[in-house]
């Protein structure tokens, strides 16, 4: 599972999860090439499994 902050350009189109303090707290769906957007939660980072 790749961990991913906000600002990386994603490695793959998909839904990714938010996770905040080791909980997912939503998702977010990403085409390959863009940036992954802010979140709402510090220290937060996005996780696509494959």
């Amino acid at each position: 599972m790749e961990k991913l902050t906000s600002g990386k350009i994603a490695p793959k189109t998909g839904e990714y999860n938010i996770i905040s303090k080791g909980r997912r707290v939503g998702t977010v769906r990403v085409k390959k090439g863009n940036r992954m957007p802010p979140t709402r939660h510090t220290g937060s980072h996005f996780e696509i499994e494959g």
